[in-house]
């Protein structure tokens, strides 16, 4: 039985969505990426909602969109993947990692309230695995730290009058905390929608957020529209407007939009997706029932005030150290089953060592890596295939 780690989920219905477009003569940006806006929006409890390219395009405009760049500071943790800490490269600003939590996946809160500055303009929490971050202690450091706060002439700044939050919730969409959804918590979220997300539009993401006092959602969307479009003042489809030919380029921008052929696929995905999400949080319940039971430590899903989007399954074996933990993963695959690791931390990856970082600077995070394991955690598992992959799990376990 051959146990793949995380193949898309994608049936009929998205395929019949993907051959509508193509059949319609509109394959960029057009009706169905403004519908799935509309939806992603709907789904997550906010007034406006932007479909890009990548979670990673999200990220970087919304850095953008707040006026951050060089001479500032962004911090984020240095347990995740590199797209929550490359954009802050990208953009010119000074990247600041504080460690994770001592047997915890999330940030150090203390070591953020230490790490912020007078130069900081915005945190990157990341929710990994799915697991929203506790948004309520982040916004109590940054509401602590007002006084350092000095904003920029960025109105969006000057309007939070604190540093921003920016969600990295790439794993998240549809997770929810203290009856709140993912994207509605965070001063801007970040969605992926990569072929290995739960919700895939093949490559894709969104960004959405929450309403600011004194500054207008649509005036807020047309500045993302213009960052992922050039900086061009009409896009296609409001050129096809009769007579509406001429557009003009406000700023060099960027071209990370979403097309209505990768649009299509997420409209399919959001009619299905309630049932995907209950599938997952049965499997979850299926491996953590097992696990009860080994001498390994998961990460907790779901409890009484928050629910994951369930997308990673991370276990931690005890006791056990780096190498072993990779020869398990051999052995996995032996009896066919993918597995992965999430994540190696960053200053253990050369382009943040050149950055100056030190994995000996970041002791927890070393410490969750150094021993955990990924198993698949999918859509496309039968219960057989679940008992076969715990089945193979405790037998490597054994030895």
């Amino acid at each position: 039985m051959k146990i793949p780690f995380s193949p898309p989920d994608i049936g009929e219905a998205e395929i019949e969505e993907v051959v509508a477009a193509l059949k319609s003569g509109w394959i960029t940006t057009g009706p169905k990426t403004k519908e799935l806006e509309r939806q992603v929006a709907q789904f997550c409890h906010t007034s406006k909602a932007v479909c890009l390219n990548s979670a990673t395009a999200a990220l970087e405009l919304t850095l953008h969109q707040l006026g951050i760049g060089s001479g500032d500071e962004v911090i984020t943790c240095a347990y995740t993947y590199t797209a929550s800490a490359s954009v802050v490269c990208h953009v010119g600003a000074k990247l600041v990692l504080v460690d994770c939590q001592k047997d915890g996946y999330q940030m150090d809160y203390d070591a953020l309230e230490a790490a912020i500055t007078e130069k900081t303009k915005a945190v990157i929490p990341v929710d990994i695995a799915g697991v929203i971050c506790d948004y309520d202690r982040i916004f109590e450091i940054v509401e602590k730290k007002k006084a350092l706060f000095t904003p920029s002439d960025n109105k969006i700044q000057q309007a939070l009058g604190r540093v921003a939050v920016v969600a990295d919730a790439a794993h998240a969409f549809g997770a929810r905390r203290h009856g709140k959804m993912c994207g509605e918590i965070a001063d801007f979220t970040a969605f992926s929608f990569h072929a290995v997300k739960n919700f895939t539009t093949a490559e894709g993401g969104a960004v959405v957020w929450r309403d600011i006092d004194g500054i207008d959602n649509e005036e807020i969307y047309k500045n993302y529209m213009l960052l992922s479009l050039h900086g061009q003042s009409k896009d296609a489809l409001a050129k096809t407007q009769l007579g509406a030919w001429e557009y003009d380029i406000v700023m060099p921008g960027y071209k990370c939009n979403m097309t209505d052929i990768m649009a299509g696929i997420g409209l399919a995905q959001m009619r299905r997706y309630p049932k995907l999400l209950m599938r997952r949080c049965n499997i979850i319940g299926q491996y953590d029932a097992v696990m009860e039971n080994l001498p390994v430590q998961v990460l907790q899903h779901y409890g009484e005030d928050f629910a994951s989007s369930g997308h990673l399954y991370l276990v931690r074996l005890e006791g056990k150290d780096e190498a072993y933990r990779n020869e398990f993963i051999r052995k996995m695959a032996e009896l066919e089953v993918a597995t992965n690791v999430h994540y190696k931390p960053l200053p253990m990856h050369t382009a943040y060592k050149k950055l100056g970082f030190d994995i000996k600077d970041y002791p927890n995070a070393y410490q969750m890596y150094h021993n955990e394991i990924t198993l698949p955690l999918h859509t496309c598992l039968s219960d057989e295939e679940v008992e076969y992959v715990l089945d193979c799990f405790a037998k490597v376990l054994r030895g």
